[in-house]
């Protein structure tokens, strides 16, 4: 990695460009137990393996999410490291300081704005998430037309004609969304003093 850094971070930044639909439709073919290129492999290790099943589905779409995601969050972290002086790691380093205490004592330390951006964008996408279920429920069964609060929402205006409902859903998931992430960021400073 230290040999091409461009590369490397155009390769872990690409996923996060690809629109979810067409991750979601990408990873649904590679979940898919009768074109999976998984199953073979959990069938030789002796483990019947149903990537969309009802007990699995979670975390297949949760592999979609850190898969587009994790390159955005390295960069977030990858420009805070950037940020930090020479002067501290040669300091640390004249003090005698190991690569770990160098990375405990003077990166995590300064890199936690960063951390606490990422940790606030994981909530809000969290509830958020739609596209990954609205397009795996076609292909698993442990996807219900309400497995997440904005396919609810989706549900009640588009299918049951409900636009109130919906609309009073989308308010309170708001809310949610704002109390999590404040809340958050206030125990993140309250943790700080």
């Amino acid at each position: 990695m230290t040999r091409w850094p461009r590369f490397f971070r155009t390769a872990f930044f690409l996923p996060y460009g690809i629109p979810g639909v067409i991750a979601s439709i990408m990873w649904g073919f590679l979940y898919a137990p009768g074109t999976s290129p998984f199953t073979p492999v959990f069938t030789a290790l002796g483990a019947e393996a149903d990537l969309l099943g009802p007990g699995t589905v979670f975390w297949s779409i949760m592999n979609i999410v850190l898969w587009q995601f994790i390159g955005y969050n390295m960069l977030i972290v990858v420009a805070q490291l950037q940020s930090i002086p020479q002067v501290l790691y040669e300091a640390a380093r004249m003090d005698g300081a190991s690569r770990w205490t160098i990375a405990r004592n003077v990166q995590l330390p300064l890199i936690r704005p960063a951390l606490v951006l990422i940790t606030v964008f994981t909530i809000i996408g969290s509830l958020q998430l739609f596209n990954e279920p609205q397009v795996l429920h076609l292909l698993s069964t442990g996807i219900s037309s309400t497995y997440t609060p904005t396919l609810t929402a989706f549900k009640e205006a588009f299918n049951s004609n409900n636009l109130s409902l919906a609309a009073a859903e989308s308010i309170i998931l708001a809310l949610v969304i704002s109390v999590l992430s404040f809340g958050f960021l206030r125990l993140v400073q309250r943790g700080r003093r």
